[in-house]
């Protein structure tokens, strides 16, 4: 899956109507909800506010006013073609004055998302385990370096009464780092399981 690798604005004009696509990264329906009611309160004045969006295997879009069918859909399409989720897409409409009929406003509410994806650019996200090891203090700095060394992500380190450092893993590679691990610290090391993460791949 991907997501959209940060909010942006991103403006296009057809027949002299101003398209201004505005995309932003949502973690549920309610961020969603909120995203395009912000936009819809910057551009009150404009003729139509349509949106789309994906999160969390939901999906919607709104035409606004528009002929039903041809501004939220083809926007909801071209986030799906895309493999988009977590994002949420709104597309302001300053009308020029040319009517631009059914079949051309679905090509410009879809082109508008298209072109501010294009412009703004995606990232791979991908799900992680997520595993707190404990070691003794005295061993935690030289396991932190090593486990940066090897390229592993490193979320956090916690000093109680032994050290717990928090490692985000790809599910795929899980049997390898619990190798890795033991191969590390002579088996000494306790890597308990936590909630798996969705996270950016660069």
């Amino acid at each position: 899956m991907r997501v959209i690798a940060r909010d942006g604005v991103h403006e296009i004009e057809i027949q002299r109507s101003r398209f201004l696509c505005s995309v932003g990264r949502v973690n549920d329906e309610t961020e969603a909800t909120a995203f395009i009611a912000a936009v819809r309160k910057e551009h009150w004045s404009a003729n139509h506010n349509c949106s789309a969006f994906r999160v969390d295997g939901t999906q919607r879009s709104s035409d606004d006013g528009e002929p039903a069918g041809t501004a939220g859909v083809p926007m909801l399409e071209i986030l799906i073609r895309r493999d988009l989720t977590n994002t949420v897409a709104v597309v302001t409409r300053y009308f020029g004055g040319i009517k631009l009929g059914a079949g051309g406003l679905v090509r410009a509410y879809g082109r508008a998302v298209s072109e501010a994806v294009d412009a703004i650019g995606t990232l791979e996200r991908a799900r992680f385990a997520t595993f707190a090891i404990t070691v003794d203090h005295a061993d935690a700095g030289r396991l932190e370096n090593a486990l940066h060394a090897a390229g592993h992500r490193v979320a956090g380190v916690a000093y109680d009464r032994r050290a717990t450092i928090t490692v985000h893993v790809p599910e795929a590679n899980t049997t390898p780092f619990h190798d890795w691990l033991a191969s590390q610290t002579a088996g000494t090391a306790t890597a308990e399981p936590g909630p798996p993460i969705d996270l950016d791949v660069h």
